[in-house]
């Protein structure tokens, strides 16, 4: 009987904050139900929520979006080259390589997939062959991105001299084909 007397004092308590509250559910504009599902809209594409997500880091969902991506219209170098730059946020090296040289392969590469295949190259420590990547990014870009550009004066000047790059250049950019960029951080 004691446990049901100290427990009233703090029911009528959190009974009397409640009867304050201002908030709630207005059920004069919405109604009391959460918002349908409006079908008739357009869904967004795998691979735009595969973007979004290697942009907040989700490098897991990203590869699971890209997938379905893939199975909804088909392997294409969007999608591979997505897979690659998933893989690469998670360390998975060789396979990132593995996707983003058959992006270039298999289908007619935009300038951004050679850049990431530069970023994985120097990651990898194989810095000429980055330069040489890079380059190719570069010249296909018209030398319009300061991303790709800055990924190769990089890769140069750690190729000629590897001792003199600051440890702080030690930057590589990924590009996205789009309005994002992610930023690559070198391990020291």
């Amino acid at each position: 009987m004691t446990i049901g007397v100290r427990a009233l004092p703090a029911a009528l308590i959190t009974l009397s904050l409640a009867a304050c509250s201002t908030g709630g559910i207005d059920a004069s504009q919405t109604g009391p139900f959460a918002p349908g599902i409006d079908r008739r809209a357009e869904a967004v594409s795998g691979i735009e929520v595969g973007h979004r997500l290697i942009a907040a880091g989700e490098y897991e969902l990203a590869i699971k979006a890209f997938n379905r991506a893939a199975l909804n219209q088909g392997w294409d170098a969007e999608i591979l080259s997505g897979l690659g730059t998933a893989n690469l946020g998670l360390g998975r090296l060789n396979q990132a390589e593995r996707l983003l040289l058959r992006a270039t392969t298999e289908f007619d590469p935009y300038p951004e997939i050679w850049n990431n295949l530069g970023v994985v190259l120097m990651e990898q420590g194989r810095t000429n062959e980055a330069v040489q990547i890079f380059r190719k990014a570069f010249a296909l870009d018209d030398g319009e991105s300061t991303l790709i550009r800055d990924n190769l004066r990089k890769a140069i000047a750690k190729s000629e001299n590897p001792v003199s790059v600051a440890p702080n250049d030690n930057q590589y950019k990924l590009v996205r084909r789009g309005s994002s960029d992610f930023l690559i951080r070198t391990a020291l």
